[in-house]
């Protein structure tokens, strides 16, 4: 994927056909590409910021978000599900998944906001918050993509 945001815009487009394996590992390249351009705006805080890539993050975010998390829910983890009827284990951890997705889906609103604020020029952002946001964000994504990597693929559905 293009490292430019621009690129980004928040479909599987034929993914939902594709291999599932497959359309997991793009999404979450998407989802990296993604985490290296809020990276980036945070390092350009707070005196040299992109003010377009600010808002073109703040469009793709939410909807890149909720549409990978959505595939994952509604077509990878009950194939998953399926393949390990009996392990007890897997139930917890595709319920922790979901929560963490949901928990990425609302913090991805609240950045957005901040993202959109950004590449305005309001005069009423606090740029040290929003580059705790910005990192705390990326970081807490590139953590969860880890984990999915690690535990998800090995049950390859």
């Amino acid at each position: 994927m293009p490292k430019d945001i621009k690129s980004v815009d928040g479909t599987m487009n034929s993914r939902q056909d594709a291999d599932p394996v497959s359309a997991f590992k793009k999404g979450h390249q998407d989802l990296l590409a993604l985490c290296d351009q809020l990276e980036e705006i945070a390092d350009s805080l707070p005196d040299q910021i992109n003010r377009q890539k600010c808002l073109y993050a703040a469009r793709a975010l939410c909807p890149l978000i909720r549409t990978i998390d959505k595939f994952e829910e509604e077509v990878l983890f009950p194939q998953i599900k399926s393949r390990m009827p009996d392990n007890t284990v897997t139930p917890k951890t595709l319920t922790r998944l979901r929560f963490d997705h949901c928990e990425d889906e609302c913090f991805a609103e609240e950045l957005s906001e901040a993202l959109h604020k950004l590449g305005k020029s309001s005069a009423n952002i606090n740029m040290e918050t929003t580059g705790y946001m910005l990192r705390g964000f990326f970081e807490a994504l590139r953590r969860h993509i880890a984990f999915e990597n690690e535990v998800v693929l090995r049950w390859k559905p």
